[in-house]
């Protein structure tokens, strides 16, 4: 009766309403846009120019060079690697330690807070700090943690950082990134019906059977959920890098997103450091919507159950 008096349309009442609830949101969706898409496209126009700070007169327009030297650098497919080995190894790591931390702080005991509190600190400590301590304290080998265990297992001692140099930059990437892994399914496990536990159990299920038939089935989508997310965390690993190894030796811990950096601001060549930045970012698309449409087609099943 209202928009008939007023002489306005149902449709055209109900676009005016629509838009005065999301006019609020306007100035921070302009932001947002301008903050993310204007150095984007700048980006797209940094790589097709060659543009080396060291040689400022020499700008000019290349095309598509700097995506062919993309292709046909060895250092950048090695990144590439070294990238999938650390996100991969890390990940795997993580989502393993952080599941059982997960199902043990699941289990009602005395001071069950004051332990779930002390198991995500390490997500919570700056990444530089975390660097500079397991330099220090855990990868040293004069005075380290991990050089005292090897002493006590009767083994010599390791320079991690030189020697074993990609497994140093797991163990602390895992370290950082296990409380987030558990957070995320120690979710998973509190969101389970008791029911099932306890129905596994009168079927006379064991330990073993109730976390393979019961367990696993259940945090399915919340284990995919932090696999994904993690990977895509762990490809932008930089500080552990920068500050451990400086992506040697002979660029052996070196990642797509340290390497990147060194293009732009250790050889000052803006414009395949951007041309590399573009091919990572289609690669990790490319990477990431399989898993995308794997989840959304999981959690669209839960949605109908």
């Amino acid at each position: 009766m209202t928009a008939i008096a007023t002489g306005a349309s149902p449709a055209k009442t109900t676009r005016r309403g629509s838009w005065s609830r999301r006019a609020p949101l306007l100035p921070a969706l302009v932001i947002t846009l301008a903050l993310t898409q204007i150095p984007f496209v700048l980006t797209i126009w940094y790589s097709l120019q060659r543009w080396n700070l060291l040689n400022p007169g020499e700008r000019s327009f290349t095309g598509l060079a700097n995506y062919q030297a993309t292709f046909t650098d060895g250092t950048f497919w090695k990144s590439i690697g070294n990238t999938v080995v650390l996100t991969a190894g890390a990940t795997v790591v993580s989502m393993a330690i952080g599941l059982v931390l997960a199902i043990l702080l699941q289990k009602k005991f005395p001071g069950r807070g004051l332990a779930r509190t002390l198991a995500i600190t390490p997500f919570f400590i700056m990444p530089v700090a975390a660097a500079l301590f397991w330099r220090s304290a855990m990868f040293d080998p004069s005075f380290g943690l991990l050089g005292w265990l090897t002493d006590l297992a009767g083994l010599p001692r390791v320079s991690w950082l030189s020697e074993q140099s990609m497994l140093s930059i797991t163990l602390i990437t895992s370290w950082r990134w296990t409380p987030f892994a558990m957070l995320v399914l120690l979710a998973g496990l509190q969101a389970m019906p008791d029911e099932q536990i306890e129905a596994a159990r009168v079927d006379g299920a064991g330990w073993w059977w109730q976390f393979r038939g019961v367990i696993l089935p259940h945090l399915r989508p919340f284990l995919e959920l932090t696999a994904l997310l993690l990977s895509m965390n762990l490809i932008q690993t930089f500080g552990e890098i920068a500050l451990l190894t400086a992506g040697g030796p002979a660029y052996g811990t070196t990642n797509i997103t340290y390497y990147v950096y060194l293009r732009a601001f250790n050889s000052f060549d803006f414009g395949t450091a951007s041309a590399y930045g573009l091919v990572t970012l289609v690669l990790t698309i490319a990477l990431a919507m399989p898993a995308l449409r794997l989840l959304s087609g999981i959690f669209r099943q839960e949605g109908r159950r």
